[in-house]
């Protein structure tokens, strides 16, 4: 990771409203979250001064495409659009000397990200500004929600099974190249199972949605951190399956319990959080669901915490988190039970549990005493299938596999991509910056595409696009010619991707 001071220019990160602050003398009003905030007032209003001023001027030429970055000599200005009006944008140093190398659109999948996860928790950010028009509320939510994503990101990896915080005394790390070039945020990873595994797997997902009674409910099963099963639509277990990942997994606890210290006990990191939403603070409920070291697992295996505050049942010691859901716009209850690797979620709606139709503690109580003799043997299946963090690594290949469709992904291992040279991530980092521009200029429009780039070192980077899914792949055998090279994704898309990525 390339390492930025959070007091320098190397990074400005801001939420602002385009429909408030429009009167001179009220401009700070449309400004909703602000990294770093110990800027002076008058920093902040340039910065989302400029921004407000690229968009505006931008629509001039494009008013039915949302700008996305503009490049300047000495900053990528990065924009997302997350809600109508409801502008985020990142301000980057450039800065090839420190590393300091990012692609555009890993940067924008960033700030994709941390909006999903926070109107999962919150709602959208119209509609806390709807609900308190002054807007505390919401600055109450967005600051600490925000601050916890960027200092406790989940480094997701098999090999590395650790939380390292993006914050490092006072220097901000944002994910480089090396990160990001084979591996895909806003996506899930998932395990694959023999048959008689997984036909244990649907049987046991019908009996956890029968602890609910006659409720329909969801349910979504993890081994480590891969995804098992889903009920879910793609858009709401890609957002579970992140938090999961960064919360709730076996994984996660682990890492946890080995770094349970934040940047919150260092003295830089509290200030920045409590300067700017302390006064805020006493005056809403602001819940940090993102918050490091705030999940145990309970003596019955279900998952407690006590960010959301007193349990339905009245429990002083444990909490029930609730989320959104995108599909079935409803809310509900999140319960996490955990046996060895092994994490189980379950979803109930909140209205029947509210109406008194549902028990929180009866569904738990049916959870163990159907369920978790399957959990078990399911448990102990996997893992003496699993063939560990190198599971998924094929020989001689470097590879990212991508279905946007229904947003999973599948890599090569960390450790295995680290041995890939410089030049060779730096290659596919171009690679890739050259498909997202592709993709852009395409629009929704099905589109075949192929490129391939020989790299300094004689490496041959390339990427196949074909309609949904998209390969990524580094060949490091100096001696292939570009025949050996089309010839050897030819072989791997035969194998593992059913010969989707076969170009005529």
């Amino acid at each position: 990771m390339a390492s930025m001071s959070s007091g320098d220019e190397s990074l400005r990160l801001c939420v602002f409203d385009l429909r408030r602050g429009q009167t001179e003398g009220q401009e700070l009003d449309k400004i909703l979250f602000f990294h770093p905030p110990e800027l002076d007032v008058s920093t902040q209003l340039s910065v989302t001064g400029l921004s407000e001023g690229l968009i505006t001027f931008t629509r001039l030429f494009s008013p039915e495409a949302a700008c996305e970055v503009i490049e300047a000599e000495r900053h990528s200005h990065v924009f997302f659009e997350a809600e109508t009006d409801i502008w985020m944008v990142m301000v980057v140093e450039k800065n090839k000397d420190t590393g300091a190398i990012w692609r555009i659109d890993a940067l924008r999948g960033m700030l994709k990200e941390v909006h999903s996860l926070f109107v999962m928790f919150h709602g959208s950010v119209r509609a806390l500004l709807e609900k308190e028009p002054t807007g505390g509320l919401t600055r109450a939510q967005l600051y600490p929600f925000i601050t916890d994503y960027l200092s406790t990101f989940q480094k997701r990896s098999r090999s590395e099974d650790w939380c390292c915080d993006l914050f490092v005394g006072k220097k901000l790390q944002l994910p480089n190249f090396r990160e990001t070039t084979l591996s895909e945020r806003g996506t899930v990873q998932m395990l694959t199972l023999a048959r008689d595994t997984a036909l244990e797997v649907q049987s046991l997902v019908q009996v956890l949605e029968s602890c609910a009674g006659n409720l329909q409910c969801h349910s979504m099963i993890l081994f480590q951190d891969l995804l098992v099963s889903t009920t879910l639509s793609p858009d709401d277990t890609t957002n579970l399956f992140t938090f999961a990942v960064m919360r709730l997994t076996s994984q996660a606890l682990l890492s946890s319990d080995a770094s349970s210290w934040s940047y919150l006990r260092k003295g830089t990191g509290s200030s920045e959080t409590s300067s700017t939403s302390g006064s805020i603070d006493s005056q809403h409920h602001v819940i940090r669901p993102l918050q490091n070291d705030k999940w145990k697992k309970g003596k019955d295996g279900f998952l407690v915490t006590d960010v959301w505050g007193l349990e339905t049942g009245g429990s002083p010691d444990s909490a029930i988190p609730i989320v959104w859901l995108q599909q079935r716009q409803e809310r509900v209850y999140l319960l996490a039970y955990q046996y060895k690797s092994l994490t189980l979620l379950l979803l109930l709606p909140t209205t029947a549990v509210l109406n008194g139709g549902l028990s929180v503690s009866a569904v738990k109580h049916q959870v163990i005493e159907q369920a978790s003799l399957r959990i078990m043997k399911i448990e102990e299946k996997i893992s003496r299938g699993w063939g560990g963090e190198n599971a998924y690594h094929v020989k001689g290949y470097r590879y990212l596999v991508v279905d946007t469709d229904l947003e999973v992904s599948r890599a090569s291992p960390s450790g295995k991509v680290a041995t890939l040279a410089k030049e060779s991530l730096l290659a596919l980092n171009k690679l890739r910056e050259e498909v997202d521009l592709e993709k852009s200029r395409a629009k929704r429009q099905e589109r075949d595409l192929e490129i391939c780039i020989r790299a300094k070192n004689n490496a041959w980077v390339i990427a196949r696009v074909s309609r949904d899914k998209e390969l990524y792949m580094a060949l490091e055998k100096a001696s292939d010619t570009l025949l050996d090279a089309t010839d050897a994704v030819g072989r791997f898309s035969n194998r593992y991707c059913s010969g989707a990525f076969l170009m005529d």
